[in-house]
């Protein structure tokens, strides 16, 4: 069996060349000012993350914290249970479905209201 080869020319073959995000100087600067900003932050980290730290002396608001635990606990649960409520529908529906097209007539639940 032959295999097909797609007809390429150089042409199509191009290689770009990506900048990062983390240039010394935006791209609408001039090259002048750039350099003078490249080395007044010369000392600055990109990912640093001192400037989110806490301070020593600030007391931990304990309850705040344990609101946000409950509440995310609590959307943990509701999402679980509306995922194992939407798997049963869909799996009794499919059944019902299955009952239909087999050409079976008694399919539906009837649920009857006792007397």
């Amino acid at each position: 069996m032959k295999t097909q080869q797609p007809i390429t020319s150089e042409e199509e073959h191009r290689v770009h060349k990506f900048r990062t995000r983390t240039l010394a100087h935006p791209p609408g600067r001039r090259a002048d000012q750039g350099e003078q900003g490249q080395h007044e932050n010369a000392g600055h980290n990109a990912n640093d993350l001192s400037s989110y730290e806490r301070d020593r002396n600030e007391p931990d608001d304990f309850r705040h914290r344990m609101l946000a635990n409950i509440a995310a606990f609590a959307f943990t649960v509701a999402l679980t249970a509306i995922g194992i409520w939407l798997a049963a529908s869909i799996s009794e529906l499919r059944k019902t479905q299955d009952c239909v097209l087999m050409g079976r007539r008694d399919c539906a639940h009837i649920s009857t209201p006792r007397i």
